[in-house]
């Protein structure tokens, strides 16, 4: 097994540019070589990949740790780097694919192509038919096992829009819509959405990922339309029970998935309740009314214990 050395431990020399090269000079002149890389997806390509590839090369020989020193490094996607005579380990990293190949320099230039047997995933996501901004979505890719869609988590903030460079397999994609607080970040609603994709070496593979929400205000108020009434403590229940969000103020809005809902309300030592809907993109008030008929001593029974949370939809 090949222990490559990293970056800060390999005597790189400093402003090198996109390439840069260990400094390995001595009293005697060394033979400088160039060295073309390049990189396609999968052998059936016809052209190299373009962008996105990051190339790393090391000694074969092992140093005095059993690690292999970094000689030079490129972000550039064919790079033509400048080495010695010797044998070195070319590293081809793409995302999270990458290929490795032993390579011979010996007082002439060398061409190598690396294939990644890679491809690409790219997510979008909508809220209804509008495209969500990517700092309300959290994106989390997957390599599923029989049984277990979330065996191991490869990729934990993946952005919309962007080209993951994966190695070919099967992933589960999970998004997740966010909703602002009052401090200015985010958390996450319950507006939920998974896919089971496939991605193929050479290709890039879209999904779209449609979330079903809206965006509900709450009020207590002492009957309809009336003023909403400070320092309520709200919380919002799924018809089983299950607790989506508490919340304190006159009236704080939240971000729901679509489907029915309990509002609970709190308020001088009295609690109130409305049961209420949420429809896809319609953003609405909630009114809980604290009028007499309103009023309810205990929080509501559970109807449906079976009944699952709302989720969003599913992959397009």
């Amino acid at each position: 097994m090949l222990i490559l050395a990293s970056a800060c431990g390999s005597a790189l020399a400093q402003g090198g540019g996109p390439h840069e090269l260990a400094s390995d000079e001595g009293p005697f002149p060394v033979t400088r070589n160039i060295v073309h890389l390049s990189a396609k997806l999968a052998t059936s390509d016809s052209q190299p990949v373009r962008s996105g590839v990051q190339w790393r090369v090391f000694e074969e020989a092992e140093g005095s740790e059993g690690t292999h020193r970094l000689v030079a490094q490129s972000s550039e996607a064919t790079p033509a780097l400048t080495l010695p005579n010797g044998t070195f380990v070319v590293h081809a990293g793409f995302g999270l694919a990458g290929s490795m190949k032993r390579i011979t320099v010996a007082g002439k230039g060398v061409t190598e192509r690396l294939i990644l047997n890679a491809g690409a995933l790219r997510i979008a996501s909508l809220l209804g038919d509008a495209p969500i901004p990517p700092a309300r979505l959290q994106v989390a890719i997957y390599v599923p096992e029989p049984g277990n869609s979330e065996a191991k988590l490869v990729v934990a903030n993946a952005k919309a829009g962007d080209t993951i460079g994966l190695p070919e397999g099967p992933y589960h994609v999970v998004s997740t819509l966010l909703d602002a607080t009052g401090t200015g970040a985010t958390s996450p609603t319950n507006s939920v959405v998974s896919a089971e994709l496939r991605v193929q070496a050479g290709k890039v593979t879209d999904a779209t990922l449609r979330h079903r929400a809206a965006t509900m205000t709450l009020k207590l108020v002492s009957g309809p339309g009336g003023e909403a009434l400070a320092n309520t403590a709200f919380t919002i229940l799924t018809p089983g029970g299950d607790v989506i969000r508490e919340m304190i103020g006159a009236f704080p809005s939240l971000v729901l998935a679509e489907g029915q809902y309990v509002a609970i309300a709190r308020h001088v030592g009295k609690t109130y309740q409305a049961n209420f809907d949420v429809v896809s993109g319609v953003d609405r008030d909630v009114e809980v009314r604290a009028d007499a008929e309103a009023q309810q001593k205990d929080l509501p029974a559970r109807p449906d214990p079976q009944r699952e949370p709302p989720q969003g939809s599913g992959p397009e």
